[in-house]
């Protein structure tokens, strides 16, 4: 049996996923979390990753490793491999205004056409402009800028400062994937090259970047002396995580993600490249070669999450409550702008409910009110996909609340596409996994994930009307 791993670094914890390479049959699996914050010093990352490969029971039957994780985030280094300050993660919004100002001095049309997207907070490039204007002295120490999950691999084999790393600080020897490339706002995924000129717009000087490899590239092999460590495991080029779970999914052209966590997510493999230059649509890149254009919103199982507080109930009874109310909640609508929205871009809204009556503002209506309005914001979602020139064939339901009933009948009313629900699990590690057997051999696992769900199609287009006059009414 030849074993590989996928290494999941999340904001909130790092997952390990052991798999044979046969067959894809998870073998053994480890955690550790990551400490809370917008910004976090990513040595917090490297422990958590060695704590999880040590709660997976560690790496000596390993033939290859890859790591995906979250994107965006900046981490800046020195001429001597030192971190430069605490790394600013996606969910960090102090660059806003930072995003204002590279949009006015490149302009939007001419950043979604270099480079796919309209940056907004999450964004890499606005984190350096935000360090350029507020943190001149940091901003001029960087040398080189890495994401997370080029930072973890590059740790792996054996480089970092050079009282801690065998390899030392090589900066050059920094790598990186297509996918997590195309989140930071200066690489342009069609020409598959870095924009100097946008780099330089945001920090203010040029500096090492990681080289981006193709999906079966690995970037390297694991040599002696790095934290236990075993020497000659495969290293993959990693992915951004939304890239490495559509891997894990197997998904291909047609298939559209909807990811329903904390915040939500729809995304498509696209075999053709996205420009928005309103900025609501991410043209990145997949883990595959292609495409993966991408929406996301603040406000998804957090909705939920509100409501059944609210109510005094679990997910469960929030759920049979939801589906003892009529479609359309007998005229109630959530619009759920809880944390501000970022599709639609609303940094400063707040939730409203709207068509209060005697006769559906009850427990059940609200609830029925709160699944939809979910449903509801991935669908405008994935409206602005398709608007991009994107088939939708069959959507994927993934996340924690994909399980109940209720977000599934709602989905399968909401959305005119068939929706299916895979079997749940690590997708961003399985993804991970895929790459590392992909780097190994050459070939890129094909490996079985079955769907749990599949409700009947009962497509009622005036919920999505009705939701669309509400939140237009709130806004």
């Amino acid at each position: 049996m030849t074993l590989v791993a996928g290494v999941d670094s999340s904001t909130q914890s790092c997952k390990v996923v052991v798999r044979d390479l046969d067959t894809g049959a998870i073998v053994r699996t480890g955690r550790a979390s990551h400490p809370d914050g917008t910004e976090v010093d990513p040595a917090a990352w490297w422990d958590a990753l060695l704590a999880a490969i040590a709660d997976a029971g560690g790496l000596d039957d390993v033939a290859a490793l890859a790591v995906a994780g979250q994107q965006h985030g900046m981490v800046a280094l020195d001429g001597e491999g030192n971190v430069v300050r605490d790394a600013l993660l996606w969910n960090d919004t102090r660059s806003a205004r930072a995003a204002l100002d590279l949009i006015e001095e490149a302009g939007a049309q001419a950043l979604a056409d270099g480079t796919g997207t309209v940056p907004v907070a999450s964004i890499t490039s606005t984190k350096l402009r935000w360090l350029r204007d507020a943190e001149p002295e940091h901003a001029a120490r960087v040398a080189a800028v890495a994401l997370p999950h080029d930072w973890l691999t590059w740790r792996l084999l054996g480089y970092g400062p050079e009282d801690s790393s065998p390899s030392g600080p090589v900066l050059e020897a920094l790598a990186t994937d297509r996918s997590d490339a195309s989140g930071t706002g200066y690489f342009d995924p069609v020409r598959n090259r870095y924009d100097r000129g946008v780099l330089e717009l945001a920090l203010g000087h040029d500096v090492v970047l990681p080289r981006v490899l193709g999906p079966s590239e690995p970037a390297g092999t694991t040599i002696e002396g790095v934290a236990g460590i075993p020497a000659g495991i495969v290293i993959g080029a990693g992915a951004g995580d939304n890239a490495g779970a559509a891997l894990g999914l197997g998904a291909t052209a047609g298939d559209v993600v909807v990811s329903i966590g904390t915040s939500g997510t729809v995304f498509a493999v696209s075999p053709t490249p996205t420009h928005d230059a309103s900025g609501t649509v991410a043209g990145f890149a997949s883990a595959s070669g292609e495409f993966l254009p991408l929406i996301a919103t603040l406000n998804a199982a957090r909705i939920l999450d509100v409501t059944a507080a609210l109510l005094g109930v679990d997910h469960d009874e929030l759920g049979r409550l939801a589906l003892a109310a009529a479609p359309g909640a007998g005229g109630l609508a959530l619009v759920p702008y809880f944390a501000g929205e970022r599709t639609p871009n609303l940094p400063d809204a707040t939730a409203s409910l709207l068509g209060m009556t005697l006769a559906n503002t009850t427990r059940e209506g609200l609830a029925r009110a709160a699944v939809e309005g979910l449903i509801c914001a991935l669908a405008d979602g994935l409206a602005a996909v398709q608007g991009q020139g994107v088939t939708a064939e069959r959507l994927l339901l993934i996340g924690g609340a994909a399980l109940n009933p209720a977000v599934q009948a709602v989905a399968a009313q909401v959305f005119a596409e068939p929706v299916v629900v895979p079997q749940p699990g690590e997708y961003v590690a399985a993804g991970a996994a895929v790459q590392a057997g992909w780097a190994l051999t050459g070939t890129r696992p094909a490996w079985p994930v079955p769907d749990v769900a599949a409700p009947a199609p009962d497509h009622r287009p005036e919920i999505l009307e009705a939701y669309r006059a509400a939140a237009a009414r709130a806004r």
